[in-house]
């Protein structure tokens, strides 16, 4: 399914839409986190309209969830938009929680999403037409393979290779950072911290940890009886 921005997500009105369409052009995004969190980075493919690539982008986002990653690949892909003078964006992406976010079906629960979701929404508004759709992975290779190079990158698996800013090459971009507030980004990549060992005891089919300790939405855990 796709939502034009101008007509579900409220945030044009009719009275501003352009005379004269802008033309589209598309993205494919793709974000993970190796351990959720962990390692994480997103890779996107923008393409004009006659399928020509206008850039990919390959960021590595340090210690971070696969949600995270996923908002990110969205929020570069607006922001290339954006900066290169593009006014009309179709994306697709293999994550359906943030399509839904996005299109307004899901709801954003999450404390750490909600901002990446707010400016997404920022981006979005700043552009004449929008639309975004769900696929599944084997339709994202290229997405997914930039995403993974990036964990690569970040992890010391492959060499870092330089980024360039031109919007036709074809080549790897970096993309800007999302805001002071909520860019996952770093001036050089750090080691992942090692996963934290917790306890807890289950009542009722519920794991309660003990302390303090609360784990943000989203996340994977191994449970070992004792």
């Amino acid at each position: 399914m796709t939502v034009d921005s101008r007509r579900s997500s409220g945030l044009f009105s009719e009275d501003t839409a352009p005379t004269t369409p802008a033309p589209w052009i598309s993205a494919h995004c793709d974000g993970g986190a190796r351990g959720n969190p962990g390692p994480a980075g997103y890779g996107a493919v923008l393409t004009d309209a006659s399928g020509h690539i206008l850039a990919e982008l390959s960021e590595f986002l340090g210690n971070r969830t696969n949600n995270f990653a996923e908002y990110s690949g969205l929020l570069g892909c607006l922001q290339w938009t954006l900066d290169n003078g593009y006014k009309a964006l179709r994306v697709v992406s293999d994550s359906e929680l943030m399509v839904k976010q996005i299109q307004g079906k899901y709801k954003v629960n999450s404390p750490d999403l909600r901002p990446l979701w707010q400016e997404a929404r920022n981006r979005i508004a700043q552009l004449d037409r929008f639309e975004i759709t769900h696929a599944l992975r084997h339709k994202n290779k290229d997405a997914d393979r930039l995403a993974n190079e990036a964990m690569d990158r970040g992890t010391g698996r492959a060499p870092s290779k330089p980024a360039t800013s031109s919007p036709t090459s074809g080549t790897r971009t970096s993309a800007p950072p999302l805001t002071s507030q909520t860019s996952p980004t770093s001036a050089s990549p750090q080691k992942p911290a090692a996963p934290t060992m917790l306890r807890g005891f289950t009542r009722d089919g519920v794991v309660h940890l003990l302390g303090s300790t609360t784990l943000p939405d989203g996340i994977f855990v191994k449970v070992i009886p004792e």
